[in-house]
């Protein structure tokens, strides 16, 4: 199978830093592929490699069929790229900046206006770039991604910093955007994201991928415990504990949460009880497999 990106042993140091420690993966074409892990894991840096930014001091890595370094003139045109933190001309309005970007590639001016329709920006096309909220910054960045119509695009923590309502709107854009043929890669630490984007994800810390798959493939992994959770006064904690297949029973005054591996003896034996009031039921999360996998503690 040919592969839009194939990486291969990939390693990057930085004085005694192992950033990046035999990372090895492939990307199918027109896949939605996710790059997770805490801050410090190596997934900017692993990205930068593969877009040409970086060498790397060991492996391979080939993209579309080409090695991206020494930097390679005949893959720019073909890949579209949206880092981490993006820099945009002073003064310019969101179609001077799209327009500028698209000039870089050949691209016609009226083809700029169609991309600000794309990413919902028609209305703020001539305001400046400064004025815009984080969201529409977040787009207007996207745009210039994609204004040339790369084929294979690269996104680096596209919603950090984003209010829930900005992230959703996003989310909605990039699934359009992928749906359309492009093959995405996309790095982030929100489990959530990476849960309803991405066809498969890694998980990397530490400059290594420690798992890779189907988000839903790894959260059955797992084999967590799914949580029961009902209006506290319904069921004394001692009733719970008692009731067949409770694990643990927590009761923080609003809501009595049992955890266990058998939820349709417990949610049986409730009914009979007559405490299924608000009853909600969550299954193991992709967080739940990040958090197994990386640990718990903080990391700046």
């Amino acid at each position: 199978m040919a592969y839009t990106i194939s990486v291969d042993g990939l390693r990057k140091r930085y004085g005694d830093v192992r950033a990046v420690d035999g990372v090895s993966f492939d990307v199918h074409q027109g896949e939605f592929f996710g790059i997770l892990g805490p801050n410090g894991a190596g997934k900017t840096t692993t990205l930068e490699i593969i877009e040409g930014l970086r060498e790397a001091d060991e492996g391979t890595v080939t993209v579309l069929g080409l090695p991206p370094w020494p930097r390679n003139s005949t893959l720019l045109p073909r890949i579209g790229v949206q880092l981490q933190a993006s820099s945009f001309f002073e003064r310019l309005t969101a179609r001077e900046q799209l327009q500028t970007f698209g000039s870089l590639y050949g691209v016609p001016a009226e083809k700029a206006d169609a991309m600000l329709e794309t990413v919902g920006l028609g209305e703020k096309a001539d305001v400046q770039v400064e004025k815009l909220s984080g969201g529409q910054a977040q787009r207007l960045s996207i745009a210039c991604a994609l204004v040339h119509d790369p084929e294979l695009v690269f996104l680096d923590e596209p919603t950090a910093a984003l209010d829930p309502q900005a992230r959703r709107n996003l989310w909605d854009l990039l699934r359009e955007i992928n749906t359309g043929g492009r093959t995405i890669v996309l790095t982030t630490h929100h489990m959530d994201e990476a849960e309803v984007l991405c066809d498969r994800v890694a998980i990397m810390d530490r400059g290594r991928i420690l798992q890779l798959g189907p988000p839903a493939a790894l959260v059955r992994g797992l084999d967590a415990p799914a949580r029961i959770s009902v209006a506290s006064g319904l069921l004394a904690e001692e009733d719970a504990r008692a009731l067949p297949g409770a694990d643990t029973v927590s009761d923080d005054g609003v809501s009595l949460t049992i955890s266990t591996r058998d939820p349709s003896a417990v949610v049986a034996a409730m009914a009979a009880k007559d405490a299924l009031a608000g009853v909600q039921i969550h299954g193991g999360t992709l967080e739940d497999v990040f958090l197994e996998l990386t640990g718990r503690e903080y990391r700046a």
